[in-house]
């Protein structure tokens, strides 16, 4: 165990495994967007969340059941610690999507992806100064304010200084849950699996998320192979990224982690290009910008003077 431990606190392996996750949280981007099209017979917030609710449910059960087959059997959270998913899935699913789809509805993608991106600012900032994880420093928060600059320079053409509460406002909200999520996971993950956390937390809150998207008039369909394909892959790298990640924060400081997650609208951007028709307005040389203060920002958080 503690050849393992000692492993996931390389720097190496945590920047190869925090960008795996990034890029397939990048990839979802692309497939959303596929999806959309395919399943939701009429846009709108409540068949976004339907939507949304059985993805979460679906990587869920992907997460327990291949874990539990990996382990050789069925795998649940410890009684005491049923509270503990419940709180999670609350912050991590259903309060950061909710709030994430409704606020991306009322914006620009532009602006809501840099609403967005500002969850690992908000990270560093939740885990030094309210649970007191870590302590804060100038170097942590100036290599917070370099990754953000480059999320803010890649989208720059179509940014405004605009603000409104239903849109902007709501996906800052649903950035400050996801910081808190993460947080909470690096807390609970003292008490249990964090690749068990994920998937009961998923669960609980994709199922939570299918009724409100029900209650509220959601509809979806899924009218061939495609569109369910789109669907199991949206779910499988759910229950991958972020149990991966679960894993890292249990065995690192969160800031470290949480850097990097500034990488991800850039996976988004790159692979938009790639896999969708939509022509982007991301000039070349600001991408080359933004990888290098991303970069920047990763580098400066994570090194350490060798003694």
């Amino acid at each position: 165990m503690k050849q393992k431990n000692n492993l996931l606190t390389h720097p190496f392996i945590i920047a190869l495994i925090a960008l795996f996750c990034c890029a397939l949280w990048g990839s979802a981007t692309p497939f959303i967007k596929i999806g959309y099209s395919l399943i939701l017979p009429h846009s709108g917030v409540p068949s976004t969340i339907l939507f949304a609710g059985i993805r979460f449910t679906l990587a869920g059960i992907f997460t327990v059941l291949i874990y539990s087959i990996a382990r050789r059997k069925f795998l649940f959270p410890k009684p005491k610690n049923i509270t503990k998913v419940a709180t999670i899935s609350c912050f991590q699913t259903i309060i950061q999507y909710i709030f994430f789809y409704i606020g991306l509805a009322n914006t620009s993608g532009v602006k809501g992806t840099i609403a967005s991106g500002s969850s690992a600012f908000f990270t560093v900032l939740i885990a030094c100064l309210v649970f007191r994880l870590e302590k804060i420093s100038f170097k942590k928060v100036f290599a917070c304010i370099i990754g953000f600059t480059g999320i803010i320079l890649i989208n720059i053409k179509g940014l405004d200084f605009t603000m409104n509460f239903t849109g902007d406002c709501f996906v800052i909200f649903s950035a400050i849950s996801y910081a808190i999520s993460s947080v909470l996971v690096k807390i609970y993950s003292k008490h249990e699996d964090p690749v068990i956390i994920s998937g009961y937390q998923f669960i609980l809150g994709g199922i939570v998320m299918c009724i409100v998207g029900l209650l509220m008039g959601g509809w979806v369909m899924f009218p061939n192979v495609t569109a369910i394909a789109v669907l199991i892959y949206l779910s499988l790298l759910s229950a991958c990224a972020y149990s991966l990640w679960g894993v890292l924060l249990k065995y690192n400081p969160v800031s470290k982690v949480a850097i990097f997650s500034f990488t991800t609208p850039v996976f988004g951007v790159l692979l938009s290009n790639l896999m969708l028709s939509e022509q982007s307005n991301v000039e070349p040389v600001n991408l080359i910008i933004t990888l290098v203060l991303i970069c920047t920002g990763i580098i400066l958080l994570n090194y350490q003077k060798t003694k």
